[in-house]
């Protein structure tokens, strides 16, 4: 059951990523009746750049949340507490490697522009 709902989903999401130019060309199309404007390679790469960071930062904050609720959940059990400080240190990690390689991109864009 599981591996049929796991195709069913990776369909769907390939179904999606094949459609999706049609569906953003044709917005385009509609928005700029001459044609879209030229976007260049670093226009791309910063708006992806820019949506990956959102994505970083929306499961920085649920790593968090899921460190507080285990904080709470461990209710003085020690093992629980250990876990809960582990989930805490991890998420830091997270978001310090996560930072990192963000400005290692900032400056190497920096340096090719």
């Amino acid at each position: 059951m599981k591996s049929s709902a796991a195709k069913n989903i990776l369909a769907l999401l390939l179904l999606t990523f094949l459609l999706l130019p049609i569906f953003t060309s044709a917005q385009l199309v509609s928005v700029w009746p001459g044609g879209p404007p030229a976007i260049d390679l670093w226009t791309l790469f910063a708006n992806i750049l820019r949506a990956v960071w959102i994505i970083f930062t929306f499961i920085a904050v649920i790593a968090f949340v899921v460190s507080g609720v285990l904080f709470l959940s461990a209710q003085g059990n020690p093992e629980k507490i250990k876990i809960a400080r582990q989930a805490v240190i991890w998420g830091s990690v997270g978001i310090i490697v996560g930072i990192l390689a963000f400005s290692i991109i900032g400056i190497i864009e920096s340096a090719l522009v």
